[in-house]
């Protein structure tokens, strides 16, 4: 639940018709603003969406900042649920190519097979408006995931697996070579949204390209 979701659930002593309500509504915004911006949302048509009248989101969230911050609130919540999943999942086994190829197709298919690319052209569109927000969500999502990964390669490291000094220069570089280019054509619209395996074959080619550049085990 979203900071935003828990203060209107304690407003309602959490009764369950509310948080239904605030999960309907949750969805039906996150669609509205992602398609039509802060500007050219509209609270009447969000309401419809959702299927729930107008009064109800504004007795839930208030008025549209403060839903709109809640959309955002609520993809963080779940950006930071991912990072906790991925540092759970970032287990050194003994094969370094195929435990990166593994990390690598479930960042890059997180990322770029989801609801992430719609929001962060959101939030780029709406940055002068909010900058605060967008600083937020760029601290809680994306660098968080950057430190676990960070945290991670260091262990490996230590390990003598791979070869670096900055953990956090190799997190980034991981990142942009997994899923880099197809994200930067994805923020600006250019060409169609990649598919699966796409998005997985592009993931692989960039854990090779990684481990040619920093890798100590044997090259595949």
């Amino acid at each position: 639940m979203t900071k935003a979701t828990a203060a209107a659930a304690a407003r309602h002593d959490a009764d369950p018709r509310v948080l239904r309500s605030q999960a309907i509504i949750l969805t039906a915004a996150t669609t509205h603003f992602t398609v039509h911006g802060y500007m050219g949302a509209n609270v009447d048509v969000i309401a419809a969406e959702a299927g729930v009248s107008k009064r109800t989101v504004y007795n839930v969230f208030g008025g549209k900042e403060q839903l709109f911050r809640a959309v955002v609130d609520n993809a963080v919540t779940i950006a930071e649920s991912f990072s906790r999943d991925l540092a759970d999942e970032l287990t050194a086994g003994d094969d370094l190519p195929a435990d990166l190829d593994r990390i690598g197709v479930r960042l890059a298919t997180a990322v770029l097979d989801g609801p992430v690319v719609p929001l962060r052209q959101l939030l780029i569109g709406e940055s002068r408006r909010f900058p605060e927000l967008v600083s937020d969500y760029y601290r809680r999502a994306p660098e968080r995931v950057m430190r676990t990964l960070a945290d991670h390669l260091a262990g490996l490291s230590g390990r003598g697996l791979l070869d670096l000094d900055d953990p956090m220069t190799a997190a980034e570089h991981f990142a942009f070579l997994v899923m880099g280019a197809p994200l930067d054509r994805a923020l600006f619209h250019i060409d169609s949204t990649p598919s699966r395996s796409e998005i997985e074959a592009n993931a692989r080619a960039g854990v090779a390209a990684f481990l040619r550049a920093w890798g100590r085990a044997p090259k595949r």
